[in-house]
């Protein structure tokens, strides 16, 4: 039986995940302790978003939950709290924020804050928060005309991989004389094990207890799967091999690795690292 084997929610977009034994699947994506995935987001002076493509060490930055902050850490940087408590959305400062083709409203978080992060990643920058009064729909174009909102995602709510899909990938690497990569380099939010080798590529849904995901876009890949996420460096990029069997036609040729997924039953249900999921196939 297929099982549930990991959980990563990811605070903050671009910067390392939290690896979690069980958290709360919602609308918006993976959620713990009132804290979202990707509920934070980088940006320049100009609201855009900063990501590891073009600024690797993003990945040596990591959060952690300690009471009511979130704490953050980076190599030679002394330890940066968050509050977690949600600003007042009628008094906290604002700032428009850009993410790929989307305007989103955000708090703007504070000078102290927007300095420990331009001193983290080398470039002038501040934090930002997806506001409580926005709302950031999907493409309906890969939902069937059903209506989804996420954060600050690159598209979509939750990333579903299964480990044999690496494991594929792996074995091709090695077998051209390459190093294996870990799965933290597709920066999933949930990996299952139990299935074939992209056989999430074809699921029509992914049932875990009355938690019910559906598969609704393959996800393309940019060149951040070639970074290390223990040293905040571009490695050997697994691009080159994925090229060769993982360009999708529907996606333009895009070379994809994993699910996006949209919640479709089961809303604020908690799941559980070692749950069995039942994948039922889309024919």
């Amino acid at each position: 039986m297929p099982t549930l084997s990991a959980i990563t929610l990811y605070p903050i977009k671009s910067c390392a995940g939290l690896s979690l034994e069980e958290a709360t699947l919602t609308p918006l994506g993976v959620m713990t302790a009132q804290i979202y995935d990707r509920e934070w987001m980088v940006v320049d002076y100009n609201g855009m978003c900063l990501t590891q493509r073009e600024h690797p060490r993003m990945a040596l930055i990591k959060p952690a939950l300690k009471g009511t902050t979130l704490e953050v850490q980076a190599p030679g940087m002394l330890r940066l709290e968050i509050p977690l408590g949600l600003p007042d959305p009628q008094t906290a400062p604002t700032l428009t924020t850009k993410v790929w083709d989307d305007t989103v409203l955000a708090y703007d978080c504070d000078a102290l804050t927007a300095e420990w992060f331009t001193k983290a990643i080398g470039v002038p920058c501040r934090l930002a928060r997806f506001h409580a009064n926005a709302e950031r729909p999907v493409s309906t174009q890969w939902t069937n005309g059903v209506q989804v909102t996420t954060m600050f995602s690159d598209g979509y709510p939750v990333l579903v991989v299964g480990s044999a899909s690496l494991d594929d990938l792996n074995q091709k690497l090695l077998a051209a004389g390459r190093q294996a990569i870990p799965m933290n380099r597709f920066r999933p939010n949930l990996v299952i094990d139990g299935i074939e080798a992209f056989e999430e590529d074809y699921a029509e849904s992914f049932q875990i207890g009355e938690v019910v995901l559906k598969p609704v876009k393959p996800c393309p890949r940019c060149p951040m799967p070639a970074i290390d996420q223990a040293t905040g460096t571009y490695g050997p990029d697994p691009m080159d091999i994925m090229q060769s069997y993982r360009a999708k036609p529907e996606v333009e040729g895009a070379l994809c690795f994993g699910m996006n997924s949209i919640l479709t039953a089961g809303e604020d249900q908690r799941v559980r690292v070692g749950q069995e999921i039942e994948v039922t196939l889309a024919f």
